[in-house]
């Protein structure tokens, strides 16, 4: 008889490998999340009065609303072409000042930098603050300094938009290869010589893709702009809303979604043609760092993979996969691509210089600004705090998370519908799919003054319109992380005769719970930047506070909910991004 002892006993000195013991820190982050999201949800129930009654009862007070609003009229065509051209110079001089700004704030701010220490703190915090604040309060504060106008419009653009475009170059700035920086120095170049001849050139292609998203995102915060009178179609909507002449409103709309529709397909057209021409993909699949990569930068999925694998491939400077399809390494000069894209370039900034001309930058208005700039800063401070104030945030939060939990769990049903590799019929992915894309279309604030004109002031209405946005936007993140996932294990199960369900439980969701988690909680960050705008429109929320208070000369309640809304942003960013980190 052989003895099995010896063969099944591992040795003294083998490395069993790493144990998790049954609860580990890994499933208690994400038990304490879902604990959370329900909790939220329950909370937020509670707080607004919702049920299945009031809820089938405010959806016929809308419904009866859209009634009144068909047919839309539409205004007359000069005076729509007029509101679309001011709202897009508004969104391109805002983006282009932001991306002007953000080049050397993420030179600073990065890692990398070997410049003065002291200069890494103050730019991290004003990407930090810039991101926090939204661009509707910005357009508050500068229509209070410059005026009614576009120039307040794109200057709220400008700022706000710094945070996200700074932030994410600056990923990109740390990501680039050290090599080609360190020759450079070795050689006595300054630090401003490295940057420009060395790290900028790797970086531009995502610069550019930055860029061109955020000025996507810029379009549609243009849109609604007006409604605090910085500018663009939004002036037009308030009015028609504000004269009850709902046929009008209905009209406008119809205008801002076809203008945002057909502005995002030319934004994948660009990114398309201008960011990769001619790019040869490596052709090795690497599942694990694929998902790796989902996972960890949900948020920076959300600027385009072609703008990504254009980013690190011309930072390839070893191998032939910089250059185009058929080129060989020592066949330069000018060709239809480089043609293109300098022409591009030069068209670009053209238009650029006729929105900046567009805003009417008066040397007169801009010194006469500087009283009003001097009146409201000094008022800020100290900033006055308030039980008041502290229960609308309350009220934000709430609002956003829990709008942010329901739309994600109904994102993830209509994602499963949606993607390619889950769908039951692909005719249904096709219909699902181009009504997000209109929904996703329509800005969360239209939402909000729909609902608030069908349902009453209050936070009932924005959590509705959150819902609607979340939603859509969770629907788009996970259908777009579950077509990127490994197929292998799915064809496998269901190769042996497992059933479709089994397929996906075993096969699918195991390697999407990390993008449905870091995808999950971006939505929710996203949620409560834009619950404080709602409340502008009467949707409950600190925005209400803070407009009131501009109106009302409260400069230092103003400061107050600022910096309410920038710590409590920056709370949950952190708090997201510490459970990516240990659950991812």
């Amino acid at each position: 008889m052989v003895s099995t002892t010896p063969a099944t006993r591992a040795p003294a000195t083998a490395d069993p490998g790493p144990l998790r013991p049954p609860w580990s820190a890994r499933a208690l982050i994400a038990a304490g999340l879902l604990v959370a999201a329900v909790a939220a949800t329950w909370l937020t129930f509670w707080w607004i009065g919702l049920s299945p009654a009031s809820l089938a009862a405010g959806l016929d007070d809308t419904a009866r609303l859209l009634r009144r609003m068909w047919p839309p009229d539409l205004p007359r065509a000069g005076d729509v072409a007029w509101m679309i051209v001011e709202t897009l110079l508004i969104a391109v001089a805002g983006t282009g000042l932001a991306a002007l700004a953000s080049v050397p704030l993420a030179f600073v701010a990065a890692r990398t930098h070997s410049g003065p220490r002291w200069l890494r703190p103050p730019a991290r915090a004003v990407v930090v603050l810039t991101r926090a604040v939204p661009t509707l309060a910005f357009a508050i504060l500068f229509v209070r300094i410059f005026g009614l106008g576009p120039l307040a419009g794109a200057l709220a653009v400008a700022v706000h938009s710094v945070g996200m475009i700074a932030k994410l170059l600056t990923d990109a700035v740390e990501e680039a290869d050290p090599v080609p920086a360190e020759a450079a120095r070795a050689c006595g170049a300054g630090e401003v010589q490295v940057a420009v001849s060395t790290v900028l050139p790797r970086v531009f292609p995502a610069l550019a893709g930055i860029v061109l998203y955020r000025l996507d995102i810029n379009i549609r915060a243009s849109a609604v702009l007006g409604v605090v009178g910085a500018g663009g179609i939004g002036v037009a909507l308030q009015t028609a809303l504000g004269s009850l002449n709902y046929h009008r409103a209905a009209g406008i709309i119809c205008v801002i979604v076809v203008l945002v529709l057909l502005l995002e397909l030319l934004s994948v057209a660009v990114r398309r043609t201008v960011l990769r021409p001619g790019v040869r993909r490596p052709s090795v699949r690497r599942p694990t760092v694929r998902r790796r990569t989902a996972s960890r930068t949900s948020r920076r999925d959300l600027v385009g993979r072609d703008a990504g694998a254009a980013g690190r491939t011309a930072g390839d400077t070893t191998g032939t996969a910089a250059l185009p399809a058929g080129r060989a390494p020592h066949d330069v000069g000018w060709d239809r691509g480089r043609v293109l894209r300098v022409a591009g370039a030069v068209a670009t900034g053209v238009v650029f210089l006729v929105s900046l001309w567009s805003l009417d930058p008066d040397p007169g208005r801009l010194s006469g600004a500087w009283p009003n700039l001097r009146a409201v800063l000094a008022g800020m401070w100290p900033p006055a705090f308030s039980g008041d104030l502290l229960m609308a945030v309350l009220e934000s939060l709430l609002m956003a998370l829990g709008a942010a939990a329901v739309g994600a769990a109904c994102g993830l049903v209509l994602a499963l519908l949606t993607a390619v590799n889950t769908t039951p019929w692909r005719p249904l992915s096709a219909v699902v799919r181009v009504l997000l894309v209109v929904v996703r279309g329509i800005p969360d604030l239209v939402y909000a003054l729909l609902f608030v004109a069908a349902l009453g002031l209050g936070p009932y209405a924005g959590f509705l319109a959150l819902w609607i946005s979340s939603t859509a936007l969770a629907a788009k993140f996970f259908a777009d992380s579950l077509e990127q996932l490994d197929p292998l294990p799915h064809e496998a199960l269901t190769s042996v005769g497992a059933r479709r369900w089994q397929a996906f439980a075993a096969g699918i969701w195991p390697q999407f719970v990390p993008s449905f988690t870091g995808n999950g909680l971006f939505v929710a960050d996203l949620a409560l930047r834009e619950s404080v705008v709602l409340g502008i429109a009467g949707a409950g929320g600190v925005g209400y506070l803070m407009q009131e208070s501009i109106a009302t000369l409260r400069y230092d309640t103003t400061a107050a909910i600022v910096i309410a809304i920038a710590v409590v942003v920056y709370a949950i960013e952190t708090l997201a991004r510490i459970a990516r980190r240990h659950l991812l």
